[in-house]
């Protein structure tokens, strides 16, 4: 909150704040900031202070008047050392200029907290929930002197290491997803895998079908290489039948990305029915299903999963370990069948050639001694309690849920638009994820995801209520 204490005066206070959320993208470009009238009443100052504070920002090119309109953020904002636009190299300005800036504004809020509370928006567990005394362990014996020389002083395998992959094809037996060891390629985390089979399947123009709501980054990353996305409505039981057979019949499309289990945001699991027929369309129309099970360890092992019923026929499996394990390990991996292998295997080399040994072979050992499944057993419980919390706090605070509360993330009806809401939650240290990020046209929405591990904190849920009534 903006301090009358402070030796800044308010009008810089003001000023340096919605500088540091256009610079981190927390306010993207293309935003329009509050007008006058309503940022003076939202932060308690005079129209003076905010007319004062938006110079401010004029002066220093983070934002444009537009005549009768407001206040922009601008499009080419400097960058944060204070370079102006054009001195950025022309290949990152070519890049970020593909990169939609609502989707760039959700991926720099993973490493720009607003403050040291806890954060309903965020993705993943809160890090103390994943501390453990195995990690260390097991990259220690990893470093011993011989071992170090073996895994650092040369290439590693292309496919990623054979330990590695031993471990991952027995882990995959559990979830009855057939693959052999030569059918797996390890990745820079599940959203390299992601990349890797979109790079090598499509081109440029190819209509994709992508669940809706769905993973923000998904739709960015697809925007970002020149896809058309079809989106498709997820139900309950799975996607929408009906607009996926218009879909094949109107555009042909060559791929289908679903998240089959704990579906995010909503929790939805796919069933056997469902999944039979998603599979039956895919063999009618010849497109492959690439099936994102990043949540695979908080879930039962009987799931449904589209690979073990397809057998890796027209599906790649895709995973990681960063939402249970270790995010800045970097590890994920792909399964597929041993042709596709082979063509999503040169798509790796000609962007990473291999992958880091030193962590995958900690990750196998990890796997090999039952410490990851015991971890996410841990792991299961804990969020079987935080989520009963959460979702008791938010029914009381005047929230509904529009799906049956599971997994990590709640899919939350707030009555009232989550755009204007994180932008209001931000100035008391909250980030939030609105519901217009999960949708391919970013359409206003009174929803938002929430995390059940960080959404336990009832002062969080007060500040939420009044902010709420105050829009």
């Amino acid at each position: 909150m903006l301090t009358r204490t402070s030796t800044q005066s308010l009008t810089g206070q003001l000023a340096d704040r919605l500088a540091e959320r256009i610079r981190t993208r927390l306010l993207p470009p293309g935003a329009r900031l509050p007008s006058v009238r309503e940022c003076a009443r939202q932060q308690g100052v005079s129209p003076y202070t905010v007319v004062a504070a938006y110079d401010q920002l004029l002066a220093q090119g983070l934002v444009e008047a537009r005549r009768q309109r407001g206040f922009y953020v601008r499009d080419s904002a400097p960058a944060q050392d204070g370079r102006p636009p054009n001195a950025a190299p022309m290949v990152v300005q070519m890049m970020a200029s593909r990169v939609p800036a609502d989707a760039s504004s959700l991926i720099r809020s993973m490493f720009h907290r607003p403050s040291d509370k806890p954060q309903p928006g965020m993705g993943v567990f809160p890090p103390d929930w994943m501390a453990s005394a195995f990690m260390p362990t097991a990259v220690r014996r990893m470093t011993s002197t011989a071992a170090l020389q073996e895994l650092s002083l040369q290439y590693g395998e292309p496919s990623g290491d054979a330990a590695l992959r031993r471990s991952l094809s027995n882990k995959l037996v559990g979830i009855n997803v057939p693959a052999a060891p030569d059918q797996i390629v390890t990745t820079v985390g599940a959203t390299h895998a992601l990349d890797i089979v979109s790079r090598t399947l499509l081109r440029a123009g190819d209509p994709v079908m992508v669940e809706e709501p769905g993973w923000a980054l998904e739709f960015a990353r697809l925007e970002a290489l020149g896809m058309r996305i079809l989106p498709v409505p997820r139900r309950a039981d799975g996607p929408d039948l009906e607009v996926m057979a218009q879909y094949c019949q109107l555009h042909s499309p060559k791929l289908f990305v679903s998240v089959s289990v704990l579906h995010n945001p909503t929790g939805y699991s796919l069933t056997p029915g469902s999944a039979h027929r998603v599979l039956k369309l895919a063999n009618e129309h010849d497109f492959h299903i690439v099936e994102d099970d990043t949540y695979s360890h908080l879930a039962p092992e009987h799931a449904t999963r589209l690979s073990a019923l397809d057998g890796l026929q027209r599906t790649i499996y895709v995973s990681g370990f960063a939402k249970i394990l270790a995010p800045n390990w970097r590890i994920g991996f792909l399964a597929a069948s041993p042709e596709l292998k082979e063509r999503l295997l040169e798509t790796k080399l000609l962007a990473t050639l291999t992958t880091p040994t030193l962590f995958e072979r900690a990750l196998s050992w990890c796997i090999d001694q039952g410490q990851l499944r015991r971890h996410a057993e841990r792991i299961r419980i804990r969020l079987d309690g935080a989520r009963g919390r959460a979702v008791k706090l938010a029914m009381a605070h005047g929230c509904s849920f529009a799906s049956e509360p599971a997994g990590l993330f709640g899919w939350v009806d707030t009555g009232v638009d989550t755009d204007a809401l994180t932008q209001r939650m931000l100035d008391q240290g909250y980030l939030l994820a609105p519901g217009s990020l999960f949708h391919a046209r970013r359409p206003p929405s009174t929803m938002m995801r929430i995390n059940f591990a960080t959404s336990q904190d009832a002062a969080f849920w007060k500040v939420f209520s009044k902010v709420r009534a105050e829009l």
